[in-house]
């Protein structure tokens, strides 16, 4: 009963596998934040609509919540169990390559704290930063 009430915790791998697809992985990001943005929009759409079937709205609405709250933590997940866990690798301070570590460092806690506020928000603004902020982190991980 215990573990069949606990969620799953899905990551690509930590065997470690040495199997990485970085471009996939942003792209994932991509398409995450792409459906955050619809659902931040279709609410909004739903709430200034004036319609016959109010608690089919709501209802609706309600999926919108969930399914934007799932794609930000999809992209915390990504971003956490993949990139930050897998791909960036910490260099101590004074050797090279220290301040590479410490801005990738800051643009995947930039990624995460979009997609939180995301969770929180429905203001197209926080969407705006999340997508600016994987945009960030795009051009590390190309084919």
């Amino acid at each position: 009963w215990f573990m069949a009430s606990q969620p799953l915790a899905s990551a690509h791998c930590q065997i470690p596998c040495g199997i990485y697809d970085d471009p996939a992985r942003v792209a994932q990001m991509k398409e995450d934040a792409l459906t955050i943005r619809k659902a931040v929009t279709q609410m909004a759409a739903l709430m200034e609509a004036q319609s016959d079937h109010p608690l089919q709205d709501f209802n609706q609405g309600s999926r919108w919540v969930m399914t934007k709250d799932q794609h930000a933590q999809n992209i915390q997940d990504v971003a956490s169990y993949y990139f930050l866990t897998q791909r960036v690798k910490a260099v101590p301070a004074g050797e090279d390559g220290h301040d590479t570590y410490m801005t990738q460092l800051a643009a995947f806690h930039r990624i995460l704290v979009a997609a939180m506020k995301c969770k929180q928000t429905v203001d197209v603004a926080n969407v705006d930063e999340l997508d600016a902020a994987i945009a960030a982190v795009a051009g590390w991980y190309t084919e």
